[in-house]
């Protein structure tokens, strides 16, 4: 292992060298029970006062140690001493505003911008002077994730942990490596646990995902958090843009040798730290796979997703969703089918849905939208936000549980065109468009004819151009 990585190198054995130093020259070793009786408060005063570094691990390292052994309720009200007790100096940024009003020089505007930043700013940074203290970090913020919704009062603290770990998580700090088979097993069982999209069932089912010439696996890794993948995607290479899941996972003979596919499907993303929820990485890890790629197999020239879709059974059981397209009486008749088992086996009843659902879905993806105005699924957020085009709307893509109750086994795919990507991004970024194909526009407007439930119709699912299905 690098010795500059941390977990158990030369530069961690230093670090905890000055630490114990530190608790030396301050003369409060690790188990005095002096600064264990202190209160939560004077530990962070002490911190923040503190201007030697060996002292300051030893009070840093001290801190990292209460939270570790705090239950719930004692680390809710750690987080809500952080809130309390380390917002701005009030007495400093008064004096600091009222000099910039005098002098708006850049001095005392650097003056403000100081004495305008929390003190638990700083604090978390010296806390951050401990090995491992990132790690702890980004699970505290996960616990105030978790605590927020009860306790609106954390918001600030949530602001200022996000400003942090979205600076030291910066996309120049993190490094690219492929997922494969010579992967550490502490590696590999990670990505068993963190695969959040489709399950992996077992170390079999992980091998048949990373070891044929046909699949791929990159993640994102911070050179401060060794064995953790950060982010991390799926990839099959293909002849075509597939429709459903089981063309990618199931066991078949359609393989392809990697030098004769024509299409990367990117079929699964997993995020796997609750704590940096927000830290936006993930497009930066999409764009720089396509480049990896690109290099290696130039031949793969259609960049592709095979993508859930979260929230549409919710959104289609308000009834002001479908009533511009259903009857009162169709729309009763679509969730009577819905509600039979092993609907998607009777062809008459999956036929009926299927003319229902896929405009639906359509609507979903443009008039879905969460309570700050945005696109409402989250998988199309994202990947809308990165410049890609909603392609295609697969009818039972994925017919798992999850997905049949999530989205009645909908799947979509979105296509990454690159010359496309910064444009699509712009008219999404700037004016909140998504980017439809003419396949997807043309169900869009079906759904703008009503009591089309019950007629015969064409199918749905509107074949695209040869060049897109390449």
């Amino acid at each position: 292992m690098d010795p500059t990585l941390g977990g158990g190198s030369l530069l961690a054995d230093i670090f905890q060298a000055i630490a114990e130093r530190g608790r030396s020259l301050i003369n409060r070793p690790r188990n005095d029970a002096r600064i264990q009786t202190l209160q939560l408060a004077d530990v962070f005063e002490m911190l923040l006062g503190g201007r030697g570094e060996a002292s300051g691990l030893a009070l840093a390292q001290e801190v990292l140690n209460r939270w570790q052994k705090a239950d719930t309720a004692s680390r809710l009200e750690f987080l809500k001493v952080l809130a309390e007790r380390f917002g701005p100096d009030d007495g400093r940024l008064e004096e600091a505003v009222s000099n910039y009003l005098k002098d708006k020089s850049a001095a005392s505007a650097a003056a403000l911008h100081s004495a305008a930043e929390p003190r638990r700013q700083e604090l978390i940074r010296r806390i951050n002077m401990v090995p491992g203290a990132m790690k702890i970090l980004v699970e505290i913020r996960a616990e105030i994730l978790g605590a927020l919704p009860a306790n609106p009062e954390l918001t600030e603290v949530d602001a200022d942990f996000v400003h942090l770990l979205s600076s030291w998580f910066n996309r120049g700090f993190l490094v690219l490596r492929r997922i494969d088979w010579s992967s550490s097993a502490m590696i590999l069982e990670k990505i068993i646990r963190y695969e959040s999209v489709h399950v992996i069932a077992s170390w079999e089912d992980l091998r048949r995902r990373v070891v044929p010439a046909d699949r791929r696996c990159f993640a994102f890794f911070h050179p401060r958090l060794v064995n953790e993948p950060l982010i991390f995607v799926e990839i099959a290479l293909m002849r075509c843009m597939p429709a459903m899941i089981d063309e990618v996972l199931a066991e078949h003979d359609g393989r392809v040798q990697p030098e004769d596919a024509t299409t990367a499907v990117f079929y699964s993303i997993s995020n796997t730290q609750v704590g940096l929820r927000g830290i936006s990485f993930g497009n930066f890890l999409l764009k720089q796979v396509i480049e990896e790629l690109r290099n290696e197999l130039p031949g793969i020239t259609h960049f592709v997703t095979l993508s859930p879709v979260h929230g549409f059974s919710a959104w289609l059981a308000n009834a002001e969703n479908s009533a511009a397209f259903l009857l009162p009486g169709e729309r009763d008749e679509l969730f009577r089918l819905l509600e039979r088992e092993a609907w998607a086996d009777d062809p008459a009843a999956a036929n009926a849905i299927k003319r229902a659902l896929l405009p639906l879905a359509a609507r979903y993806f443009v008039e879905g939208r969460d309570a700050g105005g945005s696109v409402a699924d989250p998988v199309a957020r994202f990947h809308l936000s990165n410049g890609a085009r909603l392609e295609r709307i697969n009818f039972l893509g994925d017919r798992s549980s999850k997905a049949m109750a999530a989205a009645h086994g909908l799947m979509v795919n979105y296509l990454y065109k690159l010359d496309d990507l910064e444009k699509n991004h712009e008219l999404f970024a700037s004016k909140g468009e998504v980017v439809l194909s003419p396949a997807v526009r043309r169900l869009l407007h079906e759904s703008s004819n009503s009591s089309r439930f019950s007629r015969p119709g064409k199918a749905a699912i509107i074949a695209l151009p040869e060049e897109s299905q390449r």
